[in-house]
């Protein structure tokens, strides 16, 4: 049997990580990103797809997409966190479980990126641990398909 599909969704201006804003999101490029979640789910027995993009309807199309085909999300979906219906309506209708993820603790931040819609659809939400915040978003999600 093949290994359950895990999608993982990067929003807006995710693809300049290791050059924007250094001292917020670190050293790591997005291919560092791909590179350590895809290891790190193949050691969970998960088939991982990495995408990245500016738009937000491709994410709402990403999402949609996984609904039958993906055995969960994690997504970081950038500043669309806090502004789009869009993207939590296509998570609700999507029926997998999410993980919601920032590299950032978006709680220490400004008071615009303390709301989430993606939160009202994710199981859980992992923010300020860097990268290793999607590895253990990871994890999670291996014990929720496998419903331990």
């Amino acid at each position: 049997m093949a290994d359950p599909i895990v999608l993982i969704i990067n929003g807006p201006n995710l693809n300049m990580l290791g050059t924007r804003q250094p001292e917020v999101y670190g050293s790591e490029t997005l291919a560092d990103l791909e590179t350590a979640t895809t290891a790190h789910g193949a050691r969970l027995g998960l088939a991982v797809e990495v995408r990245q993009s500016n738009h937000e309807g491709d994410l709402v199309d990403w999402i949609q997409g996984a609904r039958g085909r993906c055995a969960g999300i994690v997504i970081n979906a950038g500043a669309y966190t806090h502004t789009s219906v869009a993207v939590l309506d296509a998570l609700l209708a999507a029926e997998v479980p999410a993980i919601e993820v920032h590299l950032s603790h978006i709680h220490q931040r400004e008071e615009f990126r303390h709301h989430s819609y993606v939160s009202k659809a994710a199981k859980g939400m992992i923010c300020g641990l860097g990268s290793h915040g999607y590895l253990l978003a990871l994890d999670a999600l291996a014990r929720m398909i496998r419903g331990s």
